[in-house]
């Protein structure tokens, strides 16, 4: 089949649609992911700026990650890009170490693939995300 109507055209190689689960597979092989206890011990080292990119109802729920940028995901790259005229103060380079915290895992792993297309290489996100750090013990404030 060929034309407008041809299934996954525009796809590279005329590969067929990729599915979330492959997808967020082929994001994390470029970049190592932490566990909580390393995420914390790296936060308060200073070596790492966590970002909770959870919305409103989440954090109101469970509580907060003290000390974490609070970043709704829709803002994160414009918050985060050293470049950008929207930035954080805490983005101050493309060396940042960053650490994309979402509720339990998944959405964080897109975004921090996202910002490494910004150029942030040393983004990587929580392994099970905040649900993981809240069941590690690490503190939570309400």
């Amino acid at each position: 089949m060929s034309g407008p109507s041809a299934p996954h055209e525009g796809l590279p190689n005329g590969d067929r649609p990729t599915g979330v689960d492959d997808l967020l597979e082929r994001v994390r092989t470029g970049y190592t992911r932490v566990e909580p206890r390393e995420a914390y011990e790296a936060a308060r080292a200073g070596e790492a700026l966590l970002v909770d990119i959870r919305y409103a109802a989440l954090r109101e729920r469970d509580g907060l990650i003290p000390g974490a940028l609070v970043v709704e995901r829709n803002e994160l790259e414009w918050r985060l890009d050293p470049q950008g005229s929207h930035r954080l103060p805490e983005a101050t380079s493309h060396d940042v170490r960053v650490v994309v915290i979402c509720n339990e895992g998944y959405a964080s792993s897109l975004a921090a693939a996202s910002l490494h297309q910004l150029g942030l290489h040393r983004s990587t996100d929580l392994v099970g995300g905040f649900q993981a750090w809240k069941a590690a013990g690490l503190p939570v404030t309400s």
